[in-house]
């Protein structure tokens, strides 16, 4: 028996990520702004490379928001189980972009080091200290905001937020270390650009992780099983469960679960068991979307049965 829930509360989720990832890109808009014209006006690159982050910041939260609004749409014909997996989609390509923004930095920033150039000045510290604070408290809601909601695009875009504030903090330092160091010290900042550069690229593979085990529909935490498993236990009617798998889908979960009843009653009291354990299980885990039971006899026919099909206990 199939039942499928809690479309609405699903819905209401998308659009608080949407929101979420609204709100970062009004603010990364105006920090290219502030940013860029501090770097070309105060001669550092580090903080130029931390426009670009900002701007890599823009195209990854539109990615985020397009990825959302596209696993939000309810199941079709083609696709019966939703559109979520847009969700971690969107995730790999923002990491995707991680990436590559940070191989920009990095290229850009060796060649200013290459480069003769006059040391920063001294009025690109103070931007760096507004942004820093700026941007972590962005990183610190998002992700707040992505655990909440369990997604994995947001949580995402909150470490692209994060990175902006990493980069940001080595250009404070390497900018402080050009401009006490005084001559000789010019390129400190631009060394500390590659700095962050490879931070980010460490984190983007880090965060890349958790979106491929979903697209491949790897098992989310078994406590999550385990807790299934407790919910249908306790259902009147039920005497054990078997197999019990679960996928994660954007923000829905899906439950494959076989309860064990009794093998003398009625397929209509079986009917009604698998439609109490569903019920029991979208009221307890609003996050869960569809459940399919199945019913089993708990006797030896049952249980040859299961080990015929290869049914772990």
């Amino acid at each position: 028996m199939e039942q499928v829930h809690n479309l609405e509360a699903i819905q209401d989720r998308y659009q608080a990520g949407a929101r979420a990832t609204l709100l970062g890109m009004a603010v990364n808009a105006a920090l290219v702004l502030i940013k860029g014209a501090a770097g070309v006006l105060g001669n550092s690159y580090a903080l130029i490379a931390d426009a670009i982050e900002s701007a890599s910041d823009i195209v990854t939260s539109l990615i985020v928001l397009i990825g959302l609004r596209l696993a939000g749409k309810p199941a079709d014909q083609n696709h019966p189980y939703g559109h979520g997996k847009f969700e971690p989609l969107a995730a790999a390509f923002v990491s995707i972009v991680l990436l590559a923004a940070a191989g920009l930095i990095m290229v850009a920033s060796v060649r200013e080091i290459m480069t003769p150039h006059h040391s920063p000045e001294p009025f690109t510290l103070a931007v760096l200290i507004g942004v820093v604070v700026c941007k972590e408290f962005l990183a610190r809601r998002t992700k707040s905001k992505g655990e909440e909601l369990e997604s994995l695009a947001v949580k995402t875009d909150a470490f692209h937020h994060r990175a902006d504030a990493i980069t940001s903090s080595a250009a404070f330092i390497g900018i402080s270390v050009a401009l006490v160091g005084g001559a000789g010290f010019e390129m400190a900042d631009d060394i500390a650009a590659v700095v962050a550069a490879c931070v980010i690229a460490i984190n983007a593979m880090v965060v890349m992780r958790p979106a491929l085990f979903e697209l491949i529909d790897t098992a989310p935490d078994p406590e999550f099983a385990k807790t299934v498993r407790e919910i249908a236990s306790a259902v009147p009617g039920v005497q054990g469960t078997h197999k019990c798998g679960v996928r994660k889908v954007g923000f829905s979960y899906f439950v494959d679960l076989d309860v064990l009843c009794d093998p003398n009653e009625t397929i209509r009291h079986g009917h009604e068991v698998a439609h109490n354990v569903g019920e029991a299980i979208h009221t307890a885990l609003p996050e869960v979307a569809k459940v399919l039971v199945h019913v089993e006899p708990s006797d030896d026919f049952g249980r040859r049965s299961r080990d015929t099909f290869g049914i772990q206990e």
